[in-house]
């Protein structure tokens, strides 16, 4: 093998992707800086003029996942673990026990958005520094849903039913108590709809970020349920994703 195309092996596929600052185009509200999230092609996040005409604000969040978009860095490896993604992470993760905001953001799926069940499609999570995700927001059999990672119940939340989620715009709120005792509280609204009122943990670390996008765990299922050798692309839009100190702050 000659050594260019050595040098052109190495490239691009031993090197880890590195995180990188996203630049702040939009208004995220009380949020610091994002960061993408081993994903560094350029079409896998775009910020974008409004292509629904009816997003909330004018700039709008572009998320794409294509077959073979693993990456890994020195704590994490999504290609060893079966999985593919496209996410923004908190560039500071400074959130502790014992704070408490409001999170909203408004989530749109295309007409062509592809269910890919058994794989399970993380869509928004709330992670923990150095522990495991808490609270997941997912694309699983149908629809949209939260599950719990923190009470021990490991119950799930409808949110969206199957047939009301593409072609439209979905508003999403939250309020959260971040705590490691009963004193916590998790609550969720759907299109103005509350959907969820959890008290109790929620946290069991010292530290809570916020990550979203589109991020894909359990390819495998997917490829041997449809016999395929790929998980089809996903592409996901967000708008107006913001951290406040009251629900009004939410607003566009």
């Amino acid at each position: 093998m000659s050594r260019f195309l050595i040098s052109l092996w190495l490239y691009f596929f031993v090197i880890p992707v590195q995180a990188q600052s996203v630049a702040q185009d939009i208004n995220h509200g009380d949020f610091g800086p994002f960061m993408r999230s081993l994903n560094n092609t350029s079409y896998g996040y775009q910020v974008i003029q409004d292509i629904t005409d009816s997003a909330p604000t004018k700039l709008i969040e572009k998320f794409e996942v294509r077959p073979g978009d693993c990456y890994w860095n020195k704590g994490w490896n999504d290609c060893e673990q079966d999985r593919e993604r496209s996410e923004l992470s908190e560039q500071q993760k400074m959130t502790p026990a014992g704070s408490d905001a409001w999170y909203g953001w408004s989530i749109y799926f295309p007409d062509d958005y592809p269910n890919v069940f058994p794989t399970k499609v993380a869509l928004g999570q709330f992670h923990q520094a150095n522990s495991h995700p808490i609270w997941m927001f997912q694309n699983g059999r149908g629809g949209y849903h939260l599950d719990d990672h923190i009470s021990g119940a490991k119950k799930h939340y409808e949110l969206i039913k199957e047939s009301d989620l593409r072609g439209r715009w979905h508003k999403i709120e939250v309020y959260a108590r971040w705590a490691k005792d009963d004193s916590g509280v998790f609550q969720v609204w759907v299109n103005g709809e509350q959907k969820v009122d959890y008290q109790g943990s929620t946290m069991d670390a010292d530290i809570m970020y916020f990550k979203y996008g589109v991020y894909r765990s359990f390819l495998s299922r997917y490829k041997q349920a449809k016999q395929l050798n790929a998980v089809p692309p996903q592409i996901v839009y967000y708008s107006n994703v913001k951290r406040g100190k009251n629900r009004a702050s939410l607003q566009p």
